[in-house]
């Protein structure tokens, strides 16, 4: 008998191969967010270079599309009724039809966890300090509506099946990223509080996801990716370049314009836009990684 078949025969149809090995990745991943997370808020909040730059951003965003109430306020307005109506449609037909009860209740506690985490660190977080830095002093860290967004999509891509997840993490970190950019186009938050809720979120997504996997091992199963067109390589790749385009961009437009010298006076604006389309994508190309990773192959036999 080949070890191939042996193999199939003493582990069940779709279990979960390299348990341990998933469970390191995850704890990894999850650090990985709360150190961004803590050291986004370190620079931009703690620093006067970091406060320059996202204040900077805010300010300019009001000189290139006016004053607050005038650019996407119809959409941030419609935010928390659009992603609460889009994680309810997609968890409830899963749930309903595929019978993923533990996993739509794991997806939802992340969801509701990952907004009161937002709120009490809101209200915990210290104001922002003077340092020498014209700004309002009042902590909005993370942004609320970003991660209402993010955690919304977070919750969509967990209870989708694995050939589905790469396309619903595509168009799952799109809308988030829309969502954060909206928030700063509109003066609602700048740059680094996006930026931070995209982190805390994460680490609230990732150990819900592991624990799907692991409790829901007879649906998590998939042939590899370019199996179906939502499983497409490209569903990583596109936003993987695109990340490094941004990346290029934001190094650019941060580090080009020096105060006090001219040049261009929305430098912070697109460079702040950019580092949001980096962090957002980074970790949709990552979390789809990690979740590709974990989907074993199906096992001989398994439906």
């Amino acid at each position: 008998m080949s070890s191939h078949l042996q193999d199939s025969r003493r582990r069940p149809a779709g279990q979960v191969r390299g348990a341990k090995r998933l469970a390191a990745l995850c704890i990894l991943a999850t650090l990985a967010c709360l150190a961004g997370l803590i050291a986004t808020y370190y620079f931009f909040v703690r620093t006067t270079t970091g406060q320059y730059i996202d204040e900077s951003a805010l300010v300019e965003a009001v000189a290139i599309h006016g004053p607050a109430g005038k650019a996407a306020t119809r959409f941030l307005d419609w935010l928390p009724t659009i992603s609460l109506v889009m994680a309810a449609v997609v968890v409830l037909f899963v749930t309903v039809i595929r019978k993923r009860w533990r996993a739509a209740g794991i997806a939802v506690a992340a969801c509701i966890g990952a907004n009161i985490a937002t709120q009490v660190l809101k209200e915990l977080l210290p104001a922002r300090p003077f340092r020498g830095v014209e700004t309002l002093e009042l902590n909005s860290l993370p942004s609320g509506h970003t991660t209402l967004a993010a955690s919304a999509a977070a919750a969509v891509f967990l209870m989708t099946s694995p050939r589905w997840r790469p396309f619903a993490g595509f168009v799952g970190g799109s809308f988030a990223i829309v969502s954060g950019i909206s928030t700063v186009v509109n003066q609602w938050h700048r740059p680094a509080d996006v930026v931070a809720a995209f982190l805390l979120v994460g680490a609230f997504a990732i150990p819900a996801g592991w624990l799907i996997i692991r409790t829901g091992n007879s649906w998590n199963v998939w042939d590899g990716f370019g199996g179906h067109w939502a499983s497409s390589r490209w569903w990583i790749r596109l936003p993987g370049l695109i990340s490094l385009v941004f990346a290029a961009a934001a190094a650019y437009l941060l580090t080009r314009y020096i105060p006090g010298q001219g040049g261009s006076t929305t430098s912070y604006f697109w460079g702040g836009i950019s580092l949001i389309v980096v962090a957002g994508y980074v970790a949709t190309v990552a979390t789809t990684a990690l979740f590709a990773f974990a989907a074993r192959r199906r096992a001989a036999g398994g439906r």
